[in-house]
C-alpha cells in the first residue's frame, strides 16, 4: 500500500508519518497493515511530486491546511483552494483510493465558532470531500478535530497545551485569564491510531450535533473516540508539579491512558537540554552511598545502594515498612531473622549482578546485605512501598546475627 500524506510537515502529519513508516520499515508490527512507500507532501513539495503521488497513492490523508494566515482570505485558500486541487489530480488520474480529510470543530459554526473564519473554511471543505465521494464513489472519512496536543506541537501557535509546556519547560512566562475554562483535547497518539484504524477500515462514524460526537454507523463524519475534557487550572497544577520533580522525585500519577500520562509525556518533550540532566543527592560515607532515584505518589520509593568491598548495611527491621533488594553488580549476601523466632535461625540468599533476582525483606525481620568482595563495589536496587519520613522512620536497629 502507498499512502500519500499532505501537511506531512506540520504537527499531525510529522507524528502520522513517523508512524507509517515505522510500519512500512517493520519497526511497528503490530497493526496489521502493509505500507510499501510514505509520500510526504509539503509546501516544499512541487506539482510534478503531487501529480505522481496522485497517479500512485492507494490512501491518501490530507492534513494540509492554514491556521494563522497573514489575513482572512488565506484562510479559504489555503484550506479549500489545496483541497480542490488534491481531489481535481486525484480525479485526473482516476485514481478512487480512500481519501481522509483532517478538518475541525470550528467547521461546526456553533457557539463560540459561530463567527469563524478558519471554520467556514474547513466546512467549505468538508462539503468539497463529501460531494466528491458522492461523485466518484470513493471513499471519503472526514474527522473533526478537537485541540491537539503532543510532542511536536508548536508553541505559541494554536495550541494552549503546547504553549504551556514549553512556558513550564523552559522558565517562561505564561497567563491563564480563567482557569475555569474548559478544553476538550485529543492526544497526537490517538489521533494516529485512528488513522491507522481508518486506513485498515475500522474507522468509525458518527454525526454531529453542535460540538457533541453522536456514533453513528452510518454517520457522514468520522471522529477519534478517546478524548479529554479539563480546564486550564488542571493542565497548570499538573505542569507545576512535574517542573518539580527534579527536586522532589516524586513521579506524578500517570495511570494508563490518563491525561496525566499523555501531558508528562508533552512536557518532556519541551525540555531544553540543560534541564534533561539532573543531579541528585547522594548520600556518602566510608561504608559507600546510598541515593534516592524516584518517589512516588502512593507507591513508595525506588533508589541505589554501594557498598564497598566487605561492608555490611541494613541490620535493622520494620514494623509496616516493606522493601526489595535487587543486586545488579557484584556479590552479596542477603541475611533476615524473624524476631520472633526463638531459634534465631537466619535465613540467607547469596545474590549476584550474573543473575539478578528480587529478594523481599520481610516486615519483622531483621535484615542486612553484605558485600562479599574483596575488590568490587555491591551495586543494590532497593524499592521500598514509602517515602522515607524521618518523623516516622519505622527502622530499628538489630543485628542479625546474634552474639
Amino acid at each position: 500500500m502507498k499512502i500519500l500524506v499532505t501537511g506531512a510537515k506540520g504537527f499531525v502529519g510529522k507524528n502520522l508519518c513517523a508512524q507509517l513508516n515505522n510500519i512500512k520499515d517493520k519497526k511497528a508490527r503490530n497493526y496489521g497493515v502493509q505500507i510499501d512507500a510514505v509520500y510526504e507532501y509539503d509546501l516544499d513539495s512541487t506539482p510534478d511530486e503531487l501529480d505522481v503521488w496522485c497517479k500512485e497513492a492507494d490512501f491518501v490523508f490530507n492534513l494540509a491546511g492554514v491556521n494563522r494566515p497573514k489575513n482572512q482570505e488565506e484562510f479559504m485558500a489555503g484550506n479549500f483552494g489545496f483541497a480542490s486541487l488534491l481531489l481535481d489530480t486525484l480525479k485526473k488520474h482516476g485514481n478512487k483510493c480512500p481519501v481522509m480529510l483532517s478538518s475541525s470543530q470550528q467547521a461546526s459554526l456553533t457557539g463560540r465558532f459561530g463567527n469563524s473564519e478558519y471554520g467556514r473554511s474547513k466546512k467549505a471543505g468538508e462539503g468539497l470531500f463529501l460531494d466528491y465521494g458522492k461523485e466518484t464513489g470513493a471513499k471519503v472519512f472526514v474527522y473533526r478535530f478537537p485541540n491537539l496536543f503532543g510532542k511536536w506541537c508548536r508553541p505559541n501557535y494554536n495550541s494552549a497545551v503546547a504553549t504551556f509546556c514549553n512556558a513550564f519547560a523552559n522558565d517562561l512566562p505564561y497567563t491563564v485569564n480563567d482557569p475555569s475554562v474548559e478544553l476538550e483535547l485529543l492526544y497526537v497518539d490517538d489521533l494516529v491510531d485512528e488513522m491507522i484504524a481508518c486506513l485498515k477500515g475500522e474507522e468509525k462514524h458518527c454525526e454531529f450535533e453542535g460540538l457533541d460526537v453522536i456514533p453513528s454507523k452510518t454517520g457522514r463524519y468520522c471522529f477519534v473516540p478517546t478524548t479529554h475534557k479539563v480546564n486550564l487550572g488542571t493542565i497548570v497544577e499538573l505542569l507545576k508539579s512535574f517542573a518539580e520533580q527534579p527536586q522532589t522525585l516524586m513521579i506524578p500519577e500517570i495511570p494508563e491512558n490518563s491525561f496525566a500520562k499523555k501531558l508528562y509525556s508533552t512536557y518532556l518533550s519541551y525540555l531544553p537540554y540543560e534541564k534533561t540532566a539532573f543531579g541528585l543527592k547522594m548520600n556518602v560515607d566510608e561504608r559507600g552511598s546510598f541515593t534516592e532515584l524516584v518517589h512516588t505518589l502512593n507507591a513508595g520509593q525506588v533508589s541505589v545502594n554501594i557498598s564497598k568491598p566487605g561492608i555490611t548495611k541494613g541490620q535493622h527491621w520494620h514494623n509496616t515498612k516493606f522493601e526489595q533488594f535487587i543486586v545488579v553488580k557484584g556479590r552479596g549476601l542477603i541475611q533476615q531473622r524473624n524476631l520472633n523466632d526463638p531459634e534465631g535461625k537466619v535465613l540467607e540468599w547469596e545474590v549476584s549482578g550474573d543473575k539478578i533476582e528480587a529478594v523481599h525483606m520481610l516486615p519483622g525481620y531483621t535484615h542486612n546485605i553484605i558485600n562479599l568482595s574483596d575488590t568490587e563495589d555491591l551495586i543494590t536496587v532497593m524499592y521500598c512501598n514509602e517515602v522515607f519520613n524521618p518523623n516516622k522512620p519505622d527502622t530499628f536497629f538489630d543485628p542479625v546475627e546474634r552474639s
